[in-house]
């Protein structure tokens, strides 16, 4: 997400169109992200909320508060960034009318091209709004928190039970079916894996589940996942395997992995935004390589037109296309 959604939530209080937040007072944040800057006279305490570690710790570097999820209650405002999903949009305007005292405000905004407008008139269907604002190509609104609104908004993104086993929540990838391309890597993977095995950008679990019910011969089983809450979804769904398996909740291209693995199976992401981004996946391509015990092999699918070859070639042995679709390529790799 760009700047710009960040500029658009605090346009409310330095138009004055809000009161400002006085000392003393506790603001909840929820999906806050790195590079806002508070308006003269935001003298209240921000409770930062963020799940997604690479921004968790550029907010903790800069000196905030911030838990990857959310905790305490009796708030005397909330402010909610809005993104790109709508049911995690909506599911955190609920969390904030529960954890915001009676009556007091909660602040919304995000950009034009994410939604914005739409989300402003469901909200609108449901309390009443004081007022809104556009700017910085986004759109800021308001309300006092109402008696009861967020039992709809709840009603309405329920936690999904994807093919009968996995249970996952509007906001994490593929949160409503598994992806196409997860599911070509786990038919592709080899029946032999056998000692210690990660799944990088793990989501909420399918690849590393799968993997756990396929190979009898594993004695150790990670999962590496950069966003809180598709992690706490994975340890979950991962059930009963013969490997306890380990959870790491941290951001591969920015922090080392200790442990080294006898195979890797990843699905890597390829953007941020909307732009793709290829330069994420070849940072994970690396980090594997790291990781990887001599001998090791990775596993990873990645959208055909990535251009992901020579990067595996630099950090590997070898490497090899073992299968593709219309969509996807699976390509393994050795150290």
């Amino acid at each position: 997400m760009s700047a710009e959604p960040l500029k658009t939530l605090f346009h409310p209080f330095e138009a004055e169109a809000v009161a400002m937040p006085r000392k003393g007072e506790r603001v909840l944040f929820l999906g806050a992200e790195p590079g806002f800057r508070l308006p003269e006279g935001f003298d209240a305490t921000l409770h930062l909320v963020q799940g997604f570690r690479p921004h968790f710790r550029a907010l903790q570097g800069a000196g905030f508060t911030v838990t990857p999820h959310l905790e305490g209650e009796g708030f005397d405002a909330a402010l909610v960034l809005a993104g790109r999903h709508r049911g995690q949009n909506e599911l955190r305007i609920a969390e904030a009318i529960e954890r915001v005292r009676p009556g007091g405000l909660i602040a919304v905004a995000g950009g034009k091209d994410d939604g914005i407008a739409s989300l402003r008139k469901r909200i609108g269907e449901l309390v009443t709004l004081d007022g809104h604002m556009p700017k910085h190509h986004g759109i800021a609104f308001w309300f006092h928190r109402p008696a009861d609104a967020a039992a709809a908004l709840r009603v309405a993104n329920p936690t999904l039970l994807v093919e009968s086993r996995f249970r996952t929540a509007p906001g994490m990838f593929s949160f409503d079916k598994i992806d196409a391309g997860s599911r070509l890597l786990v038919d592709n993977l080899p029946g032999d894996l056998r000692g210690n095995i990660a799944d990088f950008c793990a989501g909420w679990g399918y690849v590393a589940a799968e993997v756990a019910a396929r190979s009898p011969g594993i004695s150790a089983l990670d999962l590496y996942e950069a966003e809180f809450e598709a992690l706490e979804a994975a340890k979950r769904n991962i059930g009963n395997t013969a490997a306890e398996p380990n959870f790491f909740w941290i951001d591969l291209l920015s922090e080392p992995v200790e442990r080294r693995y006898d195979a890797i199976v990843m699905n890597p992401p390829f953007h941020r935004s909307r732009a793709t981004e290829p330069e994420i996946g070849a940072g994970m391509i690396r980090a594997a390589a790291k990781a990887l015990k001599p001998g090791g092999r990775l596993f990873m699918v990645a959208n055909r037109q990535l251009p992901y070859e020579p990067v595996l070639a630099a950090a590997f042995s070898s490497h090899a296309e073992i299968a593709r679709d219309g969509m996807f390529k699976v390509l393994a790799a050795r150290r």
